[in-house]
């Protein structure tokens, strides 16, 4: 077999177990070829295409099918396979085979943001030769000083595990190392293998045993006896605790465990933008989001908290509100994550562990100690809840049937129509910030915001992932792609592939000329909203002139999607509802108001540093800077 056979026919045969529930490893690979897989990669997947179907093994060239997945660009077909593997709890990945030069470099920034999220998904970059017969070849980058770098370098620092297979041998140890890494969920990330050309092609005589079935046993480590006993007397001893939940009580599927752990001691629960809907919105101890974009409800319990209680996250700026969050000085941390790296943020007393397994063994070990909040600080919280659901309803409410719908009107609308089933996935722009603060999620799945890596075009190719990991063709559940108009412009290559595997994508555009969130930003900071607008130049080259004439509804259509226009709430409302029971990939058009404030109210809870011009002749970036040194002398060091 050649090296890229092997790799194929090694790849179908991976599996993960996790209690006792088993899932095949790499379920597809997504590809766009060229002259550096094309006769490798590419036509062990033709062979792959006509394996076994029913996964008998009656020989190593019958091994189980390998789907094929179409992409029109390597970004997107990593954040396709991210959103697959967030969905598929990271027991199931997907790999993505690239040729060599731009279809490698491509992959950087959907490597970037998989390794953030701690995702797991395979590349597969095509490499230039290893033999060197032509040097150089078409699309190699040529290095004076090195004879052995090439384009894939550039994931090095963004791949948990990252090899070059120079040679047919080193394939087995090298994704032998793969697999460890994809499936290790304190190391799990973009892992690469480089795969030069021609040894993609090179014939070897493999050993039986490397294409024999492998089950990965994902692990749930339990936590240390005396981390555990130092974080009960912790928690004992707390008068204000709160728990801040992370993307890893997902990972781990601790819902269940964190809501038996706050029904035992009442400890109410905030959630950053990953730990979003580890409680149901209408969970008694769920208080929201945290941080820059949190809810009043959670931010104020965090200013006043003796103990924050981390559960599988990694305390980002957002969630500390760069350092100016957590004001009470006697405040401490206890952090559950599994990883150490995680664990000792904050100089936090750690507890290494998998979220579920280390909360099942906390409310043990708390059962026969009496723990439980004081009940007036449990009424505080939940009449704190109740105010702040009434500036959500505000948020949402459209009085006007008549008139066009702010951002957050059209996320009220799309409240009103959702149940547990739909699924909503969003990236960046001013719409993580109204998610965050106003949605209400409703099961443990439905909110997919990628606010680790916050990358523009995340949203298209990553609700086809979603789409594959649910099973979409058995049963159908609404998935909802939400993008503003910047968004929609980085990426919208991926619904041709939506149209082509009859997916039924529900793609949403909220049009408003340009970068509503950092507009924001800008003029908070002095910047004057320079260069965030999609407008005609001004006789002063300024952009302040009329909006340009793009139609991405037209550019939608034009890629195969039926179009659904609304410019009304009432169209709206109407739009929404026939697109959710669309059968095929289809698109809600809107143009939004624009409100006072960039995502509409309620403003920021909290603050984020993003510095200002420490001089400057402007008077708006002078009083940006005044406000500035306000902000950043509440910062505090917790170590």
């Amino acid at each position: 077999m050649t090296t890229a056979q092997a790799l194929v026919a090694f790849l179908s045969r991976q599996y993960t177990e996790r209690d006792g529930r088993r899932h095949r490893l790499i379920n597809a690979t997504w590809g766009i070829f060229g002259h550096g897989n094309v006769a490798g990669i590419g036509q062990a997947l033709v062979e792959a295409g006509n394996g076994k179907r029913n996964g008998d093994h009656d020989g190593i060239r019958t091994a189980p099918r390998m789907p094929y997945l179409q992409g029109r660009n390597e970004q997107a077909m990593v954040h396709a396979a991210v959103g697959y593997a967030r969905q598929s709890g990271r027991l199931s990945a997907h790999a993505v085979t690239t040729s060599i030069g731009p279809g490698a470099t491509n992959l950087v920034t959907g490597a970037a943001l998989a390794t953030v999220n701690r995702l797991p998904v395979l590349l597969l970059p095509g490499d230039t030769f290893a033999t060197r017969p032509a040097d150089p070849v078409l699309q190699q980058l040529e290095v004076p000083y090195a004879g052995d770098v090439s384009v894939n370098d550039c994931l090095r620092p963004v791949s948990r595990y990252f090899d070059r297979v120079t040679r047919p041998e080193a394939l087995i140890p090298a994704a032998l190392q793969a697999m460890r890494v994809l499936v290790d969920p304190a190391e799990t990330g973009a892992v690469t293998l480089a795969l030069p050309q021609d040894v993609q092609a090179e014939a070897y005589d493999w050993p039986e045993e490397f294409f024999a079935e492998r089950v990965w046993r994902v692990r749930r480590p339990a936590p240390d006896a005396a981390e555990l006993e130092a974080a009960v007397r912790a928690v004992r001893s707390a008068r204000r605790p709160l728990i801040v939940a992370g993307g890893g009580v997902r990972h781990s599927a601790a819902e269940e465990t964190l809501a038996a752990f706050t029904a035992a001691t009442r400890i109410p629960v905030a959630s950053t933008q990953a730990g979003k809907g580890a409680l149901r919105h209408d969970h008694p101890a769920d208080v929201g989001g945290i941080g820059h974009t949190g809810t009043a409800t959670a931010d104020e319990l965090a200013r006043t908290a003796d103990l924050v209680i981390g559960i599988g996250t990694r305390y980002t700026d957002f969630t500390t509100a760069s350092g100016t969050l957590f004001e009470n000085p006697a405040v401490r941390f206890l952090n559950l994550n599994i990883t150490g790296f995680d664990a000792h943020k904050l100089a936090a007393l750690p507890l290494v562990a998998d979220a579920r397994t280390g909360l099942e063994a906390l409310t043990s070990a708390l059962a026969g100690r009496g723990y439980r909040v004081d009940p007036a600080y449990e009424t505080e919280y939940t009449g704190a809840k109740e105010a702040w659901e009434e500036q959500v309803e505000a948020s949402f409410t459209t009085p006007d049937p008549t008139a066009r719908p702010t951002q957050t009107q059209v996320l009220g609308l799309l409240d009103t129509l959702v149940t547990e089933d739909d699924i909503l996935i969003n990236a960046a722009g001013s719409l993580p910030g109204d998610l965050h603060q106003l949605w209400r999620t409703r099961s443990r799945d439905q909110y997919h915001v990628e606010y680790g890596y916050s990358c523009m075009g995340y949203e298209i190719p990553a609700a086809i992932g979603v789409l594959l990991a649910t099973g979409s063709h058995e049963r159908t559940r609404p998935v909802w792609a939400l993008v503003g108009d910047g968004t929609y412009l980085m990426n919208p290559t991926e619904i041709v592939t939506a149209v082509q595997e009859n997916l039924p994508l529900k793609l949403l555009i909220l049009q408003n000329h340009g970068y509503a969130s950092i507009g924001g930003l800008s003029e908070a900071v002095g910047g004057e909203r320079f260069g965030t607008a999609y407008r005609h130049r001004d006789a002063d080259g300024g952009f302040t002139g009329p909006p340009l004439p793009v139609d991405l509804a037209a550019n939608a259509a034009s890629l195969g999607m039926r179009v659904l226009r609304a410019t009304t709430v009432d169209d709206l409302r109407k739009a929404l509802a026939e697109a959710r029971s669309a059968e095929g990939p289809t698109c809600v058009y809107v143009e939004t108001e624009t409100p006072d404030t960039v995502s509409g109210p309620p403003p920021a809870q909290a603050w984020w540093d993003v510095p200002v011009a420490e001089t400057a002749t402007r008077p708006a970036a002078v009083e940006a800077r005044e406000e500035y040194d306000r902000r950043v002398a509440a910062r505090r060091h917790h170590l």
